[in-house]
């Protein structure tokens, strides 16, 4: 087997591992997540002792905002580019970036530990719209992420280069879909997927008041890379689609 043979295969299957790894831990974060806040955060596996819980549940809760900030920055995208062998880190740093996120999910809605207290429960009529606005609000978030780029959202953008043997090509600022509703759709999808649900306890409550407070913060920081990175094109975007809230009836010209 020569070099270049040798090379090949290992690129391939690197990326293969990678893939294969971010896309099942991906699975099985969305899946907890899916359960998670379904229950109000009842289904967690956690046995921490009160009242020593919450003090573990609030680590759990602010290890994802800020690690996945982190490595948003410049010197988490350097780290980000030496998480991968045979100098691969750098075209897998979206995946290994996907992988982490989803990591970090998974341990926040497995590893929580439930209060057992319920504050409200949706029954009859009420559990099915319930359940109809909590499916909706997923599938707002689906949406949402298909119109920013799934390759980039599900991690797949990395993996697929390093197989074809190419510098990864992240797609154009999105402008078109939920994106021409509100700049934020995914925050805002996600933040709905904590609210909408049939269960209200206080860990429910604790999660989806954080969380909601980093949709509203954490995209500024991001709008901020992208006003540098496409210039008066964003800033147009930016003065025409609102923020969060979207319009409630079209402007002049519009139409």
């Amino acid at each position: 087997m020569n070099a270049d043979t040798d090379h090949s295969l290992r690129r391939r299957g690197t990326a293969l591992l990678y893939g294969a790894a971010c896309h099942g831990i991906f699975a099985l974060a969305g899946l907890a997540m899916l359960v998670g806040l379904f229950t109000g955060m009842q289904s967690g596996f956690g046995a921490v002792p009160q009242p020593w819980a919450w003090g573990a549940n609030l680590l759990l809760l602010v290890q994802f905002p800020l690690a996945h900030s982190f490595l948003l920055s410049a010197r988490g995208q350097s780290l980000l580019a030496r998480l991968a062998p045979w100098g691969y880190g750098k075209p897998l740093a979206t995946t290994t970036y996907a992988t982490i996120a989803s990591l970090q999910l998974l341990a926040l809605f497995t590893l929580w530990t439930p209060s057992e207290t319920i504050l409200w429960r949706a029954e009859g009529m009420v559990f099915w719209l319930m359940c109809l606005a909590y499916a909706a609000s997923w599938l707002l978030l689906t949406k949402a992420s298909f119109d920013a780029g799934p390759s980039v959202q599900s991690g797949a953008l990395g993996w697929m280069a390093l197989l074809r043997g190419r510098k990864p090509v992240f797609p154009d600022m999105p402008e078109t879909g939920l994106f021409r509703v509100v700049r934020q759709p995914i925050y805002v999808s996600f933040a709905l997927t904590l609210w909408c649900v049939p269960v209200w306890t206080p860990d429910q409550i604790l999660v989806a008041t954080l969380y909601t407070a980093y949709c509203v913060i954490a995209p500024r920081f991001k709008e901020e890379r992208f006003s540098r990175l496409y210039g008066d094109r964003f800033r147009a975007y930016r003065a025409r689609v609102p923020y969060w809230v979207p319009h409630l009836s079209r402007r002049k010209g519009d139409a």
